[in-house]
């Protein structure tokens, strides 16, 4: 999960991202964005992406489909939705 966090950071660097959001892997850890770093520290968020290891790393690469994922169930979202839209720009 580091690894994933380091990347995540590098690609939040020097962009303005309002709001904290934390990919949520389960057993594998957390990664949290916040104050434009990311994290593997657990905190509350004002969104949550429930997400396995793996398809966060397709999610990630653009190998998954952020709305398709949702409809699949592969990924689930709660809290501030807007945050989580705000994600795309950021990393895609």
């Amino acid at each position: 999960m580091e690894q994933i966090a380091e990347k995540i950071g590098a690609g939040l660097s020097g962009k303005p991202f309002e709001g904290t959001l934390k990919f949520d892997c389960g057993d594998d850890g957390v990664i949290v964005l916040a104050d434009g770093t990311a994290s593997t520290q657990d905190q509350t968020t004002d969104c949550t992406i429930k997400i396995t290891q793996d398809n966060l790393v397709k999610l990630l690469t653009g190998k998954l489909n952020p709305m398709t994922g949702v409809m699949m169930g592969k990924l689930k979202i709660s809290g501030d939705m807007g945050v989580a839209m705000k994600l795309g720009k950021l990393i895609g």
